[in-house]
């Protein structure tokens, strides 16, 4: 008896050694787990703080924001000035080409935590987890490590985790069905089979095509087992086994089609009908397969041969940029699959590392599932035109979005490659372990190992920065630019405002002013439109009567080019209303100017008027006139040119513009043109005031290259300056 406190105190010495080995690498992969979170949301923080140039961000926060305010639609007053970009109108009523799978991830971060970008932090730690998990299932634990280690090493990861896009929020849902998976068919669990199904059910109905080309292996392992038992009760065996299998297999599909049940039902409440999804009914030519493909002005003939074409570019460019260390983490997951090959060839266990291959679902078997993602991944993939569409040109791995976030239509292969690459790396470091103890004392292996790491490092170490650095520096370009075009937002609160912004890719909010969204009851602080014509920007203050409306506007063209940055300008407007209005516009008089003339016009019809200049002063004053039956110029010193009537006729709204032009010796010119929006209705006028202002070089019309700053007499001409006034006449 006297020996029996010591046996049961040593067997539990080795239990507890036991457990903290077992712990020892789960608790280095949750320190890797978090890491990846913390870097993820300095990542959105610092390098997105306004969101990056994939505009489709705008569309999941919109969304996630309609959820939060228990909406799928939107149902503006005035639909065109507001809608978002990727928005589908139905009749008036908005709602976006995505699933709100993700956009739900968005909003309950946003509920639990008041911060989106919680959310981003917390998908990319569940991912590393999880990716983790998956890998120490297939190999072992410090594999496992190693694998997390090189997915947040990836620059695709870290990247396409630090926006608010879906590829990474259907990775987690895509890699829990993997786990839950495994340890559904390892352990003959019900509740796993059930979260498994939930998981590539909501991933379906996130992604639907994601979703069925990451299920396919794991479709295609558990055919293959319901083969085996119904072959084992063939040839003598009991059913048993097959019933088993049959039941837990059932308990998956019922999860994924309770969910694809939930897909068609959301699609029959936003497009109408179960079988159209949100995104065919915003471009019914964007979808799979080859032949003409379209979406709003884009199109192309999508043929096989441009498919392989552009499919082999954005792999090797994931295969050469966007893994962890470029080419040389490539390497290593090529090694891992070579490895494993080479062992399923010989039949053995070559390339695993401790194995156990006894029982349903053996390491093996999960290995090649795992790599089985590389062949339904890629190959799928090939029929998507996405993947032409990330490219800007074949041959340059600079320009265009998968320059900045990667092949994110691929970002499921992130798993498989962070599994082999570990794997190899694993074997490796065993191997020269096993070298070095048959050749040298313990201090001598000590002593070999270090040397091994001071020399592969650095080399590992120079790879990243490689891959990693550039795609970086190119996101904080377009940083740079976006915090320079929204500074006249900064430390600015708007009070009951309805505010006015540029279209310069078309007739959409939020493309590319992901910022400035509307509330989904279009009751916030601000209520932000389009500028359209004088029709449109009425109808939007009509419908806002009570708002104070302001308008954004800048000096520049807005470009992808990150380089080419705006200048940008935020003013209060007034809508003036009286019998008539009289204007005055002064305007700086250009060195050596021989002539001017004057031009009034509103929707086609103009006038022109030549100015008699008997005062050689560097200031040219203007008089015109706003009244029901038109505009005109008026003064003693011009004389009409051109038009055969007193007035330009205004009826009912039209876009205003009074500009004048001088021209030098030489033949160089400066165009000063002021725009303003006007109504006329049952004799009196109302205008838009102040007017768009703009100071043109050598054509009448320069847009908002010309728009003037008066605070920046650096950006124009010398000595041009305008400024003009408006009285109110009764």
């Amino acid at each position: 008896m006297a020996d029996g406190p010591r046996v049961g105190g040593a067997l539990d010495g080795v239990r507890d050694l036991e457990l903290r080995e077992r712990l020892r690498p789960a608790h280095a992969a949750a320190l890797v787990a978090a890491a990846a979170g913390v870097v993820v949301f300095v990542l959105a923080t610092d390098l997105f703080p306004y969101h990056s140039s994939n505009h489709d961000e705008a569309v999941y926060l919109q969304q996630a924001e309609m959820l939060l305010a228990g909406q799928l639609h939107l149902r503006p007053a005035v639909p065109d000035a507001v809608r978002p970009w990727f928005f589908v109108d139905d009749g008036g009523s908005l709602y976006p080409k995505y699933t709100p799978v993700t956009a739900a991830i968005y909003a309950a971060a946003k509920t639990l935590t008041g911060e989106f970008r919680v959310a981003l932090a917390a998908v990319a730690a569940g991912n590393a987890a999880l990716c983790y998990a998956v890998t120490a299932a297939a190999f072992d634990r410090r594999t496992g490590v190693v694998a997390a280690v090189a997915l947040v090493g990836a620059p695709l990861f870290l990247l396409s985790s630090s926006v608010f896009l879906s590829y990474a929020p259907t990775a987690l849902l895509t890699w829990a069905f993997a786990l839950a998976y495994v340890r559904a068919v390892r352990r003959g669990s019900r509740r796993y089979a059930a979260a498994a199904g939930v998981a590539v059910g909501l991933a379906f109905f996130s992604r639907p095509y994601t979703a069925v080309l990451f299920a396919s292996p794991f479709i295609a392992h558990s055919l293959l087992t319901l083969a085996r038992a119904y072959r084992r009760r063939r040839v003598g065996g009991t059913d048993r086994s097959f019933r088993e299998w049959t039941a837990l297999y059932a308990v998956v599909c019922a999860g994924g089609l309770a969910f694809v049940a939930a897909t068609l039902a959301y699609n029959a409440a936003v497009t109408g009908s179960p079988l159209t999804f949100p995104y065919e009914a915003f471009a019914p030519r964007d979808g799979l397969g080859f032949g003409y493909r379209r979406i709003l002005t884009h199109d192309l003939q999508y043929t096989p041969a441009v498919a392989l074409r552009a499919n082999a570019w954005v792999l090797w460019y994931f295969a050469t940029r966007w893994f962890v260390a470029g080419p040389v983490g490539t390497l290593l997951a090529a090694a891992g699959v070579a490895r494993l090959l080479v062992g399923l060839y010989r039949g053995d266990r070559a390339g695993a590392g401790p194995a156990t291959d006894d029982g349903p679902l053996p390491d093996r078997e999960l290995r090649a599932v795992l790599a089985g993602l590389f062949v339904t991944v890629c190959v799928g993939n090939v029929f998507f035109w996405g993947n032409y569409n990330v490219l800007s040109t074949f041959a340059d791995p600079t320009d265009g979005l998968i320059s900045q976030f990667g092949p994110f239509y691929h970002f499921d292969l992130l798993l498989p490659l962070s599994a082999f690459a570990a794997s190899a790396v694993v074997a490796g470091y065993d191997r020269l372990h096993a070298i070095a103890s048959d050749r040298l004392s313990a201090r001598g292996v000590r002593v070999a190992l270090l040397v091994a790491l001071v020399v592969t490092l650095p080399v590992v170490g120079v790879a990243e920065r490689s891959v990693v650095e550039p795609p970086v520096e190119r996101n904080a370009a377009y940083t740079e630019k976006y915090e320079r075009a929204y500074a006249p937002f900064e430390d600015r609160e708007f009070e009951r405002a309805v505010v006015f912004v540029p279209d310069p890719y078309g007739d959409w909010l939020n493309h590319p002013f992901q910022p400035l969204r509307n509330d989904p009851g279009f009751d916030g602080p601000a209520v932000y439109a389009l500028d359209r014509d004088a029709a449109g920007d009425f109808a939007v203050l009509d419908a806002y009567p009570e708002r104070t409306p302001y308008r954004y506007t800048y000096q520049g063209e807005w470009t992808a080019d990150p380089t080419e940055r705006v200048a940008p300008k935020l003013v209060r407007l007034d809508v003036r209303e009286a019998a008539a209005f009289d204007a005055e516009t002064r305007v700086g008089v250009i060195r050596n100017a021989e002539s001017a003339t004057v031009r009034v016009a509103a929707e086609e019809r103009a006038i022109e008027y030549a100015v008699e200049r008997d005062d050689p002063g560097d200031e040219l004053a203007v008089s015109w006139e706003l009244t029901p039956r038109g505009v005109r110029a008026v003064g003693e010193n011009l004389t009409r040119v051109s038009g055969d009537r007193a007035y330009v006729p205004v009826n009912g709204t039209a876009d205003v513009a009074v500009s004048v032009t001088m021209v030098q010796r030489g033949g160089a010119s400066v165009t000063y043109r002021e725009d303003a929006s006007v109504r006329t209705s049952e004799g009196r006028v109302a205008v838009v005031w102040p007017p768009e202002r703009s100071v043109c070089n050598l054509v009448l019309d320069c847009a908002r290259e010309g728009t003037y700053l008066p605070d920046r007499p650096e950006t124009r001409v010398s000595g041009t300056w305008i400024n003009s006034t408006l009285t109110a006449r009764e």
